[in-house]
């Protein structure tokens, strides 16, 4: 058995490890941990969302960026976004240009394995960037698009969008998207939308 001390990466080895491996790792206090792959519809959703924000980005000073771009956190986590976006220039760091700093809008696509995490701890590491105007978490499993917006008193106010007939407003961006648009090709047990129907239902109005 190896007593050895365990020996944290510096981000400098993390990144020559990162840079040429077939596998994509978040980075966070000197370890490395590797990122599963995505689903089908995970993976739909995301071309998905990659598309209609570029469209409704188009002619602008914006980017709409996949999760191939590196997002740096000032809490020190190096991870990889399913979509950012951000109007005006964007910053990096170092001369890569393969760690963006200033995202105004990141969007995860959730999955069973890393929900809670998404919903918890990954959230405050982006609440740490200071550009980060909203966050959003797409279901994969029924058509929900939940919405956290940073308002001028520095609080989150969460708002979700249900079904296939709404839009997802993202103010920071100045843009309107089709719900239906982000779930094109993307098909949902009969029984979980039932089950979506009846919880908004029994909601106060």
């Amino acid at each position: 058995m190896n007593s050895a001390a365990y020996k944290r990466l510096t981000v400098e080895q993390y990144l020559e490890i990162e840079r040429a491996a077939d596998q994509k790792s978040e980075f966070y206090d000197g370890e490395m941990f590797a990122m599963s792959g995505g689903s089908r519809f995970h993976s739909t959703i995301s071309v998905n969302l990659g598309r209609e924000f570029s469209l409704a980005l188009k002619g602008r000073p914006c980017l709409t960026l996949n999760s191939d771009m590196r997002v740096k956190a000032p809490s020190g986590l190096y991870t990889y976004p399913d979509l950012s976006a951000l109007c005006g220039e964007p910053r990096f760091e170092g001369k890569a240009e393969d760690i963006l700093l200033n995202p105004m809008v990141v969007v995860e696509v959730l999955s069973p394995s890393t929900e809670a995490y998404d919903r918890g701890a990954k959230f405050r590491h982006y609440g740490t960037i200071p550009s980060l105007k909203e966050y959003i978490l797409i279901s994969q499993d029924v058509p929900s698009v939940e919405r956290f917006v940073l308002g001028e008193d520095n609080q989150w106010t969460f708002t979700r969008v249900e079904g296939l007939e709404g839009f997802l407003e993202v103010s920071a961006l100045d843009i309107r998207i089709p719900t239906r648009e982000i779930y094109a090709n993307v098909t949902f047990a009969p029984e979980d939308v039932q089950a979506l129907s009846d919880q908004d239902q029994r909601r106060p109005r």
